[in-house]
C-alpha cells in the first residue's frame, strides 16, 4: 500500500516542497509549501481520493478540479484561489494553489468571537464567490473554515472547489459545518453551501460552531441533523441572516439575494453611522480606499468631541452605475485626496454662482501628471476662451465648480450632508458612463494614505471588487492628489472606475470619479471624455 507524503521537507511530484502543516481535519491536511521551480509560496491540500473502492469515476479527480478552476477563475474575479497543479497518488489527491492573502478562518476561530461587522464583510465575500459559482452550475459541497481565507484588509478567497466527487457525494470534511441533508448523506447543493456560510458566520461571531464537533464524524452528523440551532448571542443585526441560512429544511433557507441585502445593509449602516465626519473615500474612485495620513484616515471613528456623523445614502440612481457610486459614497467615507467625502466635509461658503466663471479661466500650473492607466494625454487646460472638444460644453455648477460635459449630460443625482459636503453625479439617459464630483473637508494630508485606509470598506460592499495597480500620487493643477482604479460588477456588467482625489488646502479636497463599462474603458471616446474632465475641472477657488 502506498505511503502518503506527510513530512516537512518532502517533495510532491518532485517540485512542491512541504514546509509546515496548516491544519488537519477529517480526510484532509493543509500544508504551507514552496514551488521550487519558481520559488513561490503555495498551499498544498491533501485529501482522500473521492469515490468508493472499485468504483469507476465518471471524471478523473484531477480533470474535474482543473475544469472547475477554469470555469471559476474568470467568473469569480480573484475570489477563488488559482489552482496551479493537481497530483494524484494512490488513495490521495494533492491540490496545489497559490497562497491566498491572510489566513484560513480555521486559524481565526480559536481566538474567540469576531466583531459582527467584520463577519458580515467576510460573509459577503464568500457569498460573492458562491453566487458566481452557482450561476455557473458549480457547487462547493465541502465548504468549511479551512476553505475560506481572509486578511485584515477585507480580502476573501475561497478554495476547495471540485474536491467533492459529485453533487451526490456526502461531505466528510469538517462535519460541524455540514448541512442536515449532507449529514444524512444526500450530497451537496447550493442550499448546502448557504448552510455552510451561515454555520461559519455563526462560529465567527460566537467563537464556537453552531453544532459542536463530537469527535467522530458520524456522531457530529447526527447532531447536525437532529439538534436545533440556538440563537447566537453576539451576532447583533447579523442574527436574522445567520438563522435564515441555518434552517433545517433546505427549501426554507433564505436565498442568496436576501442574504446579500442583509449583509450589505449591515456594512453600509456601520460606515454611515459610525464613520467620523471625514471626506467620502470614493473621491479617488478606483479603490475607494484612502489611507488617511491624519486623524481622519483610519477606519470608522468619531470626530473629536463630536457624535458619529450619519452619511447620506444614495438611493434611486438613474443608472446602475450610479447605484454603485451611491454605495461607495456611503461606505467609503473620508478620502483625503479627492475622495468623494462630500458627505462628511462642509462645502465652502464661497461656492457661489459666480465662482465657477473665475475658476474656468484659470490656467493649469505646470507639473500636471496624467493617470497612467487611463492614458489621458497631457494638454492645456481649457479656459473660458479656449475651445472644448467637439460635443462638450462647460457646465458651471451652483456649488461653485466647473467641468466640461458631453452633450446631453446633466446632474443625475445630488447628495449633501448637514456639514455642507456634497456629491454630484453626472450622466445621460441611455449612457452607462458616469462622472461623480465629491467635495469634503476633513481630509488627511496624504491622498494616497487616505485611499489605502478606506479600500477595505469599498471592497466589502462591491461585487467583484479588484483594484487595478497601485494607488498613485499625482500633481493635479499644482495640487497634491492621488489616483486609484478598480473593477466591480454592477447589474451583471463589469465596470472600471478611475478616482482622482486632490487637496485644495485646509483639510479640504475634491474627488472626480469616472466609471464606464470595463470593455469600453480604452475606447477613443472614453479617453477623450476623461481627458476633457480632468483638463477642464475647476474648483471655484482657482
Amino acid at each position: 500500500m502506498a505511503k502518503a507524503h506527510d513530512s516537512a521537507g518532502e517533495l510532491i511530484a518532485g517540485r512542491y516542497r512541504l514546509l509546515d502543516v496548516l491544519l488537519r481535519e477529517e480526510g484532509r491536511a493543509l500544508w504551507h509549501g514552496e514551488d521550487t521551480a519558481f520559488g513561490r509560496p503555495v498551499v498544498l491540500t491533501r485529501s482522500r481520493a473521492a469515490g468508493q473502492p472499485g468504483e469507476e469515476a465518471s471524471e478523473p479527480a484531477a480533470d474535474r478540479i482543473l475544469r472547475i478552476a477554469g470555469i471559476l477563475g474568470p467568473a469569480c474575479h480573484g475570489g477563488v484561489a488559482a489552482v496551479l497543479d493537481v497530483v494524484e497518488e494512490p488513495g490521495f489527491l494533492w491540490t496545489v494553489t497559490e497562497r491566498p492573502p491572510g489566513d484560513p478562518l480555521s486559524e481565526l476561530l480559536p481566538h474567540g468571537p469576531v466583531d459582527h461587522v467584520r463577519v458580515a464583510g467576510i460573509g459577503l465575500g464568500v457569498l460573492d464567490v458562491l453566487s458566481a459559482a452557482h450561476h455557473e452550475g458549480v457547487t462547493h459541497g465541502e465548504l468549511g473554515p479551512s476553505q475560506v481565507w481572509a486578511d485584515e484588509h477585507g480580502t476573501v478567497t475561497v478554495t476547495g472547489f471540485g474536491l467533492a466527487a459529485s453533487a451526490d457525494a456526502p461531505r466528510v470534511t469538517a462535519p460541524a459545518y455540514a448541512s442536515p441533508e449532507q449529514a444524512r448523506g444526500e450530497g451537496g447543493t447550493p442550499a448546502a453551501d448557504l448552510w455552510a456560510l451561515g454555520a461559519m458566520m455563526y462560529a465567527l461571531v460566537e467563537g464556537r460552531p453552531a453544532v459542536r464537533d463530537r469527535g467522530e464524524a458520524e456522531a457530529t452528523f447526527r447532531a447536525v441533523d437532529r439538534l436545533p440551532v440556538r440563537a447566537p448571542r453576539n451576532a447583533g443585526p447579523l442574527a436574522p441572516a445567520i438563522l435564515g441560512l441555518l434552517r433545517w429544511d433546505a427549501v426554507e433557507r433564505v436565498p442568496e439575494a436576501v442574504v446579500r441585502e442583509a449583509l450589505t445593509r449591515i456594512l453600509r449602516q456601520n460606515f454611515e453611522e459610525v464613520t467620523p465626519p471625514e471626506p467620502l473615500p470614493d473621491l479617488l474612485g478606483p479603490a475607494g480606499d484612502h489611507r488617511d495620513g491624519g486623524a481622519e484616515g483610519g477606519s470608522a471613528e468619531r470626530a473629536p468631541g463630536g457624535p458619529p456623523v450619519r452619511r447620506p445614502v444614495l438611493l434611486g440612481a438613474a443608472l446602475a452605475v450610479t447605484v454603485v457610486t451611491a454605495l461607495v459614497f456611503a461606505v467609503t467615507a473620508g478620502l483625503p485626496g479627492g475622495d468623494g467625502d462630500a458627505a462628511s466635509g462642509p462645502a465652502p461658503s464661497r461656492a457661489a454662482a459666480g465662482a465657477p466663471s473665475a475658476a474656468a479661466t484659470a490656467d493649469t500650473p505646470a507639473g500636471r501628471t496624467p493617470t497612467a492607466s487611463s492614458k489621458p494625454s497631457p494638454s492645456p487646460s481649457p479656459t473660458a476662451g479656449s475651445t472644448l472638444p467637439s460635443g462638450f460644453s462647460l457646465y458651471r455648477a451652483p456649488q461653485g465648480f466647473a467641468v466640461a460635459l458631453p452633450s446631453g449630460w446633466k446632474p443625475l443625482e445630488t447628495q449633501s450632508s448637514d456639514d455642507l459636503a456634497y456629491r454630484v453625479t453626472f450622466g445621460a439617459s441611455g449612457d452607462p458612463r458616469t462622472l461623480a464630483v465629491t467635495y469634503s473637508t476633513r481630509l488627511g494630508p496624504d491622498p494616497v494614505a487616505v485611499w489605502s485606509a478606506k479600500e477595505p470598506n469599498l471592497r466589502a460592499v462591491s461585487t467583484g471588487y479588484e483594484r487595478v495597480g497601485a494607488i498613485r500620487p499625482v500633481t493635479y493643477h499644482g495640487m497634491k492628489g492621488a489616483d486609484m482604479e478598480w473593477y466591480s460588477v454592477v447589474g451583471g456588467v463589469r465596470v472600471r472606475t478611475l478616482g482622482r482625489g486632490f487637496l485644495i488646502g485646509g483639510h479640504r479636497g475634491f474627488s472626480l470619479r469616472w466609471t464606464t463599462p470595463a470593455d469600453d474603458w480604452d475606447t477613443a471616446a472614453n479617453r477623450q471624455a476623461l481627458r476633457a474632465f480632468l483638463d477642464s475641472f475647476r474648483t471655484g477657488e482657482e
